[in-house]
């Protein structure tokens, strides 16, 4: 059984105002306005108190079997390995205190719902706006059709999804505006614990409009068959939007290394690996700067992530030169070069390993109190605390272009790296992938021992597309459980 691991909710992230892309007309198309300037949760509704929302994705559907184009269609139902694959959800979810769960009237996701929610005395509540996104004329066809019947517009649907249009409509545009009036009923129920199942398009736009991220963030935070996603939401002292961070993307249950379950197939991927826990994890707020060795634990935590990337080919481990990552990527590439050896023909494998400097901590962090959402709301740019946040921040823009350098410019060449590093620099490579600013470094957690996935379908000059943050079901029986209390806890 997995164990979805979650970490507390963090005290309220920086928030202002929400810009979602808005339409203009172009040489007589609408082409969508990217927003330059995003910001986490400023068009969401204010709340009195904490609140977590864990969306899932509904389970393998017929038509996901076959290859057709959903949509908000009705006909496809789950497969029996869709059936399956809710059940594991359900163990996976089976310890958390819901107190509602939301879901999409469509067949697939309702009938997940059902699985997952079974044994509780709520009822569960339908919400039309969870359907899938609206595709139309495209609902039904095999992909193949799709292309070969209307040819321009498929490639626009494939290419630049937030522009697409067909039957006079923007499905992706319409899908964001649902998905904000969503959050209003979602947030303003009184429970502190909601259940959202939904689909895999729509639940995308959650996250995203959860972040205030426009419609250009379509298929770059994925969505796999009964992925879970859990957002938390704090309010802001004196009112206002609340803080948000995206505790952990689409926790699936299977492995995220395995194959490519989801999603666009690509041969470039960059994995970053949190280091164990060390000696300093307990005692201050960004654990395990500087030179601590691993505990115990994170020594466990290091064999863990070996285990899970064995039948991963790496070709490339980059890590701080700090102590912890160092043995944390030891572990992982003892493991990787003895994979060969088991069978009788023992040919070991070769893996690169390199110390990235760009990976390091600047130690004046060990003594700070203080989370990044603490130090960016304190707004005193003048102190060391920001100033030291804003050097790790340049630091990080560094280290993503040598992660990306180590990736090869070509379609053909297949190319796994893992990162390994303090959760801290981890956060600020996820913003940099996600084309975001420092302030969103406090919108995303990582927990000591997690992965995070990014793929390159388009090779290292095209969009990363994240494909789990915060993965944390291979630590087995050491992971955080879901139940955790959430007083003095960590926060990244």
């Amino acid at each position: 059984m997995l164990l979805l691991t979650l970490a507390p909710p963090p005290s309220p992230a920086a928030a202002g105002r929400r810009r979602l892309g808005r339409s203009v007309r172009c040489s007589g198309v609408h082409e969508l306005e990217r927003s330059p300037s995003p910001h986490p949760g400023a068009s969401l509704p204010p709340l009195r108190e904490a609140k977590r929302v864990v969306l899932v994705r509904h389970g393998q559907s017929t038509w996901n079997a076959e290859g057709r184009i959903q949509g908000s269609s009705n006909t496809s139902v789950l497969t029996p390995k869709g059936e399956s694959q809710a059940e594991t959800s359900r163990q996976m979810l089976l310890s958390d205190s819901f107190d509602a769960c939301f879901t999409s009237p469509l067949a697939r996701s309702h009938r997940t719902a059902e699985i997952i929610w079974e044994g509780r005395d709520e009822d569960l509540t339908p919400d039309s706006d969870l359907r899938e996104i609206d595709l139309y004329s495209f609902q039904g066809l095999l992909k193949h059709e799709g292309k070969e019947r209307y040819g321009v517009q498929y490639l626009q649907w494939q290419k630049n999804a937030a522009n697409f249009s067909i039957d006079g409509h923007y499905p992706v545009r319409e899908l964001w505006d649902r998905a904000q009036n969503c959050w209003e009923r979602i947030l303003a129920h009184e429970g502190k614990s909601v259940l959202v199942v939904a689909h895999n398009a729509v639940n995308q736009a959650l996250v995203a409009t959860s972040l205030g991220l426009g419609a250009e963030y379509f298929r770059i935070l994925l969505q796999s068959n009964c992925g879970a996603s859990v957002l938390d939401f704090t309010p802001q002292t004196g009112g206002g939007p609340p803080g948000v961070c995206l505790n952990r993307l689409n926790q699936t249950p299977y492995s995220p290394v395995a194959g490519s379950p989801g999603g666009r197939k690509t041969s470039k991927r960059i994995i970053l690996a949190c280091q164990g826990a060390t000696q300093n994890s307990p005692e201050i707020s960004l654990a395990g700067m500087g030179y601590a060795p691993l505990n115990m634990l994170g020594i466990i935590q290091s064999q863990k992530i070996a285990e899970l990337l064995l039948d991963l080919k790496v070709n490339s481990i980059l890590c701080s030169p700090q102590v912890a990552a160092v043995d944390t990527a030891t572990a992982i590439c003892e493991v990787q070069e003895a994979a060969d050896c088991l069978g009788a023909d023992c040919v070991p494998r070769y893996v690169e390993r390199k110390s990235l400097l760009e990976l390091e901590i600047d130690d004046a962090f060990q003594t700070k109190q203080k989370s990044f959402g603490e130090i960016v709301q304190s707004g005193c740019r003048d102190s060391m605390e920001y100033k030291t946040l804003e050097r790790l921040w340049a630091q990080s823009k560094d280290a993503w272009q040598a992660l990306l350098n180590e990736l090869p410019d070509d379609s053909t060449s297949d190319r796994v790296l893992v990162a390994v590093g303090h959760p801290a620099i981890h956060l600020a490579l996820i913003c940099q992938c996600l084309n975001l600013p420092m302030e969103y470094m406090s919108s995303f957690h990582l927990d000591d021992g997690s992965i995070s996935v990014i793929d390159f379908p388009d090779g290292p000059k095209g969009r990363g597309v994240v494909r789990c943050t915060n993965y944390t079901a291979h630590l087995g029986r050491w992971s955080i459980p879901i139940t955790r209390p959430t007083e003095n806890d960590e926060e990244f």
